[in-house]
């Protein structure tokens, strides 16, 4: 079934209004036709309404609630993503892989060994983008909400910003054991916040890896190999799903 994100003041008692682009994509692309079935989601909470195309026109479609669930897609941790800037479009990759796996929301960091320099207009278009692949990624693993891609931000306004984070994990070549990054894993609760520091290709600068230190950023391994930076975000993300999903 296909599924769409409106804004929630497009959610009445019994039916939604779709506006925008996914209008040209219900009628043309997807060529549907009154009567046939969608699920919508307001992209802010867990709830998706299971609708039946009643109208279609040029610029709304209007669906009818047949009802509403709460469908329980979403892990109970908030994890944010706090990606070095990568060459060339790895940045898109990371961004779609992040959102299946369940991140709450990414925050592209200008570290020290960053290569990627963004001016603002750069910047701007990226972000657009970047935001586009997030809904894309969200509607195809059926999430209930769309991961907002952050502004850039240096690594120093980075640390500041998941300060009051309740968990802040930086994989770091010179971290403990396994054992170690088992310990921490595991102690996370359910409802707690996390964030995940990722370096660029080269990794983090040792004034960086020292000011996340300073700032509780608890430094962890991912095993003996070295992992390209669209890679190490996903062997993180993907241990903590692992540790946070619910139980059936």
């Amino acid at each position: 079934m296909y599924h769409f994100f409106v804004n929630p003041e497009q959610i009445g008692e019994r039916e939604i209004k779709i506006t925008g682009k996914d209008v040209n994509h219900i009628k043309n692309v997807l060529r549907m036709q009154s009567g046939e079935e969608i699920a919508v989601s307001s992209g802010q909470d867990s709830k998706k309404y299971r609708c039946e195309i009643a109208k279609l026109s040029e610029e709304e479609i209007t669906a009818k609630i047949m009802w509403a669930e709460e469908a329980g897609m979403e892990l109970p941790n908030k994890i944010y993503l706090f990606q070095g800037l990568p060459k060339s479009d790895k940045m898109e990759l990371i961004i779609q892989k992040a959102v299946e796996l369940g991140v709450y929301e990414i925050v592209p960091v200008a570290t020290k060994r960053a290569v990627v320099k963004l001016d603002l207009k750069k910047e701007q278009n990226k972000r657009k983008r970047w935001q586009a692949i997030s809904e894309s990624a969200a509607k195809q693993s059926k999430r209930m909400m769309i991961p907002q891609i952050h502004s850039v931000m240096t690594f120093q306004e980075a640390v500041l910003y998941a300060k009051e984070m309740d968990v802040k994990i930086i994989p770091y070549e010179l971290a403990e054991g396994m054992s170690k990054t088992r310990e921490i894993f595991g102690n996370i609760k359910k409802g707690q916040s996390v964030a995940v520091f990722i370096g660029p290709e080269g990794g983090f600068d040792e004034q960086e890896a020292d000011f996340a230190a300073e700032n509780g950023i608890l430094p962890v391994t991912l095993g003996k190999r070295i992992l390209r930076t669209e890679t190490a975000g996903m062997a993180v993300l993907s241990m903590l799903v692992f540790c946070l999903e619910p139980e059936e």
